[in-house]
């Protein structure tokens, strides 16, 4: 809902703001110039002169404006550049600095490899190596016990040999009784 109440049968004025310019500056010098030209109870030798000299002054006006507004559009624009290059600066500045930190990383990284690396190298290394002293410490045990095997199987054939020896000479004693 508008913040106005208006009266549809009463009349109203609209004003719109327009920041001024230099167009509104010439228009009015130009406005009153005509008006002085028409008022002025002078002849027209002088009122050529004072129209010249108000056209003198118009062109002095209008070219200071001018020369202000360049300059005020080349300090806005030298300013506009500054900042861009400042920031520009700053975002380098920022992408170096996050670049030297990867590659820190990066190297960190790779360090932390080749550490994780010859320590797991390490552990292989020893490990084959208590793999093969077991192994060979089975083996040994294995080789000493199959030869003590056959070292008491060969006693116990010896002793079957010589009990059956033995018992062949009590045979032939009791085939002689």
């Amino acid at each position: 809902m508008s913040d106005y109440e208006f009266d549809d049968d009463e009349a109203f004025v609209v004003i719109e703001r327009q920041p001024a310019g230099i167009g509104s500056f010439l228009l009015g010098a130009a406005i009153g110039a005509g008006i002085a030209l028409l008022m002025a109870p002078q002849s027209g030798e002088e009122t050529r002169r004072e129209i010249k000299r108000g056209a003198k002054r118009v062109k002095r006006a209008a070219q200071s404006a001018v020369e202000d507004a360049t300059s005020k559009v080349s300090d806005t624009f030298q300013e506009a550049r500054r900042q861009v290059e400042e920031r520009i600066d700053a975002a380098r500045q920022t992408i170096e600095l996050k670049r030297e930190q990867v590659l820190r990383a990066m190297d960190a990284g790779r360090e932390a490899a080749r550490d994780a690396k010859g320590e797991l190298e390490r552990r292989i290394a020893e490990t084959k190596a208590e793999t093969r002293a077991a192994y060979d410490a089975g083996a040994g045990v294995a080789r000493d016990a199959r030869t003590g095997a056959e070292r008491s199987a060969a006693r116990a054939a010896v002793r079957a040999t010589r009990a059956r020896e033995r018992a062949g000479v009590v045979e032939d004693e009791l085939d002689g009784v």
